[in-house]
């Protein structure tokens, strides 16, 4: 794995992991009983966004050492997922 890839595989774990981790102990202007005019009651109104940040960036961090050590040992290897056996003939012996 290249350094652009394993960049790229973090940036992904760390926003699916950030779009988990923001609704949890999320308050909105409904829950608190203040909704301002002109804005949904849904709105966040405390949202805890650099706490949630910084856990988000922890959990990454562990799923990505997981992930990235089962990619670069070769545990786990693109021919393992080949489900309809489309990668023995991709190259046909002529």
């Amino acid at each position: 794995m290249g350094p652009t890839s394993a960049l790229v595989l973090f940036a992904v774990i760390w926003f699916m992991t950030l779009l988990c981790v923001v609704p949890i102990k999320l308050k909105t202007q409904q829950d608190v009983g203040k909704v301002t005019p002109g804005t949904q009651s849904g709105a966040p109104e405390v949202h805890h966004l650099r706490a949630k940040i910084w856990i988000t960036t922890g959990i990454s961090i562990v799923l990505f050492a997981i992930i990235g050590g089962i990619i670069i040992s070769g545990w786990i290897t693109v021919e393992d997922m080949d489900w309809w056996g489309r990668l023995d003939n991709a190259y046909p012996d002529n």
